[in-house]
């Protein structure tokens, strides 16, 4: 889903109009709805999409979720990865991945132990 699917979405599941909606956020309408139809990216301003999620009673994994496909809307890494040096590290395998170019051997391996590593909450606090 993109950020502006989401946004619509969690509009509509309010039951609230475009309208309705940048009053309650103080947002102009128009700026929303080419947000809403992926033709301007969302803010950069984390404490102000954070105030969105709030409004939308997102919390945990759906405001982490929201607050990645906004970075992702701005053709940015979100912060919390574009942080994370074993991330970075693992990006350029990954890409070679997604373009076809596959991993063979020894950096199969290392990637597949970088993903294990990011993605297990054991090993990342261990880091």
């Amino acid at each position: 889903m993109k950020f502006g699917e989401l946004i619509k979405d969690l509009r509509i599941a309010k039951e609230l109009t475009l309208r309705q909606c940048c009053l309650e956020l103080n947002v102009d309408p128009s700026n929303w709805s080419k947000m809403e139809r992926g033709i301007t990216p969302p803010p950069k301003d984390v404490k102000l999409l954070g105030g969105w999620a709030k409004f939308f009673n997102l919390a945990g994994d759906p405001k982490r979720e929201f607050l990645d496909l906004a970075a992702l809307a701005r053709q940015e890494i979100p912060e919390d990865m574009a942080s994370d040096e074993t991330v970075i590290a693992a990006l350029p395998a990954f890409f070679r991945a997604v373009r076809g170019h596959e991993l063979e051997g020894e950096r199969l391996l290392q990637f597949i132990e970088d993903l294990r590593v990011v993605h297990s909450p054991n090993k990342a606090n261990a880091r």
